[in-house]
């Protein structure tokens, strides 16, 4: 799985505002929550799994895939890593995280796991014949895009 992250400032409301990446042979990204919301229970409707090992009542780790990894904060666990105020993700946006796909169909079933959770759409699927995507934002507004591209425009370079 290919992770894209386009950096601006996260966007929060019950997550905490900040994302960094850290590179060291696997890409994590950080992401808080307030103590009343449960990503973990979002997240597993969409198939992701969750690290005990990384896991307590402040934080949890989310597994994207072998080398990518989320951590989802208490909000007041978050704000010890920023001294910037929590921006509300209903109102701004601080990144996109698009993951990539297998096929056209693990976009679009990736999409209805989100919106059965409780997510929600904000566009069309966008058709581009080479590359298929579509986004949708979490219980808090942060906004996941999932894409597909044809193999032979990857190989195109």
């Amino acid at each position: 799985m290919l992770v894209s992250l386009f950096f601006g400032l996260l966007a929060c409301n019950n997550y905490a505002a900040y994302l960094f990446l850290a590179y060291i042979g696997s890409i994590l990204t950080t992401s808080g929550f307030q103590a009343g919301c449960h990503p973990p229970r979002f997240f597993t409707k969409l198939g992701f799994s969750f690290n005990a090992q990384f896991t307590d009542k402040t934080a949890t780790c989310m597994v994207v895939s072998e080398d990518i990894f989320v951590m989802l904060l208490t909000e007041a666990k978050f704000k010890e890593f920023t001294p910037n105020a929590i921006c509300d993700a209903t109102k701004s946006t601080e990144v996109l995280v698009c993951l990539s796909s297998e096929s056209r169909e693990e976009v679009d079933k990736m999409i209805r796991k989100a919106v059965a959770a409780g997510g929600t759409t904000y566009n069309e699927p966008q058709d581009h014949g080479f590359m298929y995507g579509h986004s949708f934002q979490d219980l808090d507004g942060h906004i996941w895009e999932t894409m597909f591209m044809e193999p032979s425009a990857v190989n195109q370079g």
